[in-house]
Order: structure tokens, then C-alpha cells, then sequence
């Protein structure tokens, strides 16, 4: 399979006073397209920062990612937005849902920016997917925190992307209810071909994934699979 995400020499810094301190430090590894990859460690290790760096949200201080074959160094935010907005899907732990939009509104409106020829049918289709089809009219607040998730989910599906970053996409939500949605993304996941990279403090989730990264102090120390 292609080579979808690539990391070289990936290093970010950030100045705290006189002095710096590197939050990921050195790391490589290439993902292939269709791989489910969980990105483990414990708090402050840097998993969040990397998840940032990969999909082109924040630049490295050195090092370099290619994004489906982009190099990100070269481009400016507006370049990199455009090419999260062709490539890339993002579930986040806080939903990240527009208060103010119905369900419904809040899928369709990436797809609308992104120009797409039909957003309402697509988003429609999608809510129904995610078991939401009654609940397209009702606004985040009236939706439970599972509901809103799978919200995000179809949202995040409607491109469809190459590569869904999740952050700690079950870390709001009771066991059950986690279980459901992590069922949902990895149903989604092969049903698109989808890449995968989740960044989880659940040993059971990212068990689920076929490979794991593991970090420690911001370096990669453990990339298994199985």
C-alpha cells in the first residue's frame, strides 16, 4: 500500500523563558493508506503535539511531514488548510460541534465550503449512517454527549477523508457508550479505506488499532503491530 503519512527527524520545541523545551523530539515512521494506527503514551508525552504536527495544524521546529505525498514545509496556512480540506477528517474529544448550527447544519457545513455538489443529500445520508437520522434538526445542546460524537463522526466522513485524526475520540463519554463509538469509527474506517490515527489513553482502543506507536518524553519509543 502507498505510504499516506510520513514523519522524518519530526522535532518541536517551544521557548519557556531563557531556555526551550522539546515536545517531540526526533521521530519517523511512515503510515500507509487503510493502516489504523493508535498513538499511546503517557499524559505529556507529546502525543497531542505530534497529532498536530502530522496533519499540518502546527509546523516542526525541524524534520519534515508529507501529508498523501505534500511535503507541509513548503506551505503557508492557507496551503495546508486547503490540503486538510481535501485530505483530512478530524474527531476530537470536546466534539468541537458549532453550538448554534443543527446537526444536520454542522455536517453540512465543511461540505458546503468545500464546495460539494450536494450537501444536504450527503449529510443526511451520513447522520442516517451514524444512527442519528431522527435528531438531524436538534442542536448540540439537545444532544447527548454520544449523540454529539457521532455528530462529529459524520462530519468528519464527509469528504470522505484519506486520513481521520481522533484525538482521544471516546475520552468524554462513559465505557458503553465509548465502546459504541469506537465500533462506529473503525465500521467507518473500512467501509472508506480510511487511515486512522487516534491518539487514546484506552489500552483497549488502541489495542483495536493494527499498530501502535508508543511515546515517551516526546520520542518514539515502541512501534509495534498485531
Amino acid at each position: 500500500m502507498p505510504t499516506i503519512v510520513s514523519a522524518r527527524g519530526v522535532t518541536k520545541q517551544v521557548a519557556t523563558g531563557s531556555a526551550s523545551l522539546t515536545i517531540v523530539d526526533g521521530i519517523s515512521f511512515d503510515i500507509e493508506q487503510g493502516e489504523s494506527v493508535a498513538v499511546v503514551g503517557a499524559s505529556g508525552s507529546g502525543k497531542t503535539t505530534l497529532l498536530g504536527l502530522l496533519a499540518g495544524l502546527d509546523e516542526p521546529s525541524s524534520g519534515s511531514v508529507h501529508l498523501d505525498g505534500n511535503d507541509l514545509g513548503p506551505l503557508d496556512e492557507d496551503g495546508r488548510a486547503a490540503l486538510r480540506g481535501q485530505v483530512v477528517g478530524f474527531v476530537f474529544q470536546s466534539f468541537q460541534l458549532l453550538p448554534s448550527l443543527t446537526a444536520l447544519e454542522n455536517v453540512m457545513l465543511p461540505l458546503e465550503l468545500a464546495g460539494a455538489a450536494d450537501p444536504r443529500a450527503v449529510s443526511l445520508a451520513l447522520l442516517n449512517r451514524v444512527g442519528l437520522a431522527d435528531r438531524v434538526t436538534h442542536y448540540p445542546r439537545q444532544l447527548s454527549g454520544g449523540e454529539q460524537q457521532r455528530v462529529a463522526i459524520a462530519r468528519a466522513f464527509g469528504g470522505p477523508p484519506r486520513v481521520l485524526f481522533a484525538d482521544e475520540p471516546t475520552g468524554n463519554l462513559d465505557s458503553a457508550t465509548g465502546r459504541d463509538i469506537a465500533d462506529l469509527m473503525f465500521e467507518l474506517n473500512r467501509e472508506h479505506g480510511t487511515t486512522l490515527i487516534l491518539v487514546t489513553h484506552d489500552e483497549g482502543l488502541s489495542r483495536r488499532c493494527a499498530r501502535r506507536l508508543r511515546l515517551a518524553s516526546g520520542r518514539l519509543v515502541v512501534d509495534e503491530r498485531g
